[in-house]
């Protein structure tokens, strides 16, 4: 498909470089502090001390500097997954592992659950129009580096038994997107029940209990 609207400068030269991690430096900041709705360009400007109006010499748009906010929390969590399976014993400890570290991400960093779900929200098409090619790249290989720790880990449990799947890349794109729509609920910090016919009633969710069944939830999408 090609792309329809303006691109960003592709000139990576030192100074690009370090003013760009600075702006997402700047804005992962603003989105952990408030959240995602209330870090608006001036206020990114301001924290890196520059123009808003310079910000578009690196970005075509906000929603550039958005996207590559999230690839930076995507970086970050690969990296966190990575870790988290070193010496475990077998695709579901290791599993089970990873997916409690995303969870647990999910926690540390509201604003990239908000984000994650702002994505998923819109379909590829129409966010692929509104960034450059090298930026959707870059999210591909933020998404793709998270994504391949799980086929992996599912690849092993169907290749030895332990898990019962058919596809092991679809069903880690699957974990990813119902481990996001689960630590949701611990987002909202409660869920609805009905009290009595008729009428509804909030409780209150625990963060960590979310945290456990969640996980627990995408161990038995696959346990065989």
């Amino acid at each position: 498909m090609e792309y329809a609207g303006s691109v960003a400068s592709t000139d990576a030269t030192p100074f690009r470089r370090v003013r760009e991690r600075e702006l997402i430096d700047a804005t992962r900041a603003l989105f952990d502090e408030r959240g995602v709705q209330d870090a608006p360009i001036d206020d990114i400007a301001k924290a890196v001390g520059i123009n808003r109006a310079l910000i578009y010499r690196h970005f075509s748009s906000k929603e550039e500097l958005f996207v590559l906010t999230v690839t930076d929390y995507l970086d970050e969590l690969a990296e966190l997954v990575r870790a988290s399976v070193d010496g475990s014993e077998g695709p579901r400890e290791s599993l089970e592992r990873g997916l409690d570290a995303f969870a647990g991400f999910c926690l540390r960093y509201p604003a990239f659950l908000d984000c994650a779900l702002s994505l998923m929200r819109r379909p590829a098409r129409e966010l692929h129009d509104r960034v450059s090619e090298s930026v959707w790249f870059r999210l591909g290989q933020g998404m793709a580096a998270l994504l391949s720790l799980l086929t992996a880990n599912l690849a092993e449990g169907k290749r030895t038994g332990a898990f019962a799947l058919e596809d092991p890349a679809f069903t880690a794109n699957l974990l990813y997107t119902q481990i996001l729509g689960a630590m949701h609920l611990a987002r909202l910090g409660g869920g609805v029940r009905e009290l009595a016919p008729g009428v509804p009633e909030f409780f209150r969710t625990d963060p960590q209990q979310v945290r456990v069944a969640c996980v627990a939830s995408a161990l038995a999408t696959v346990t065989a």
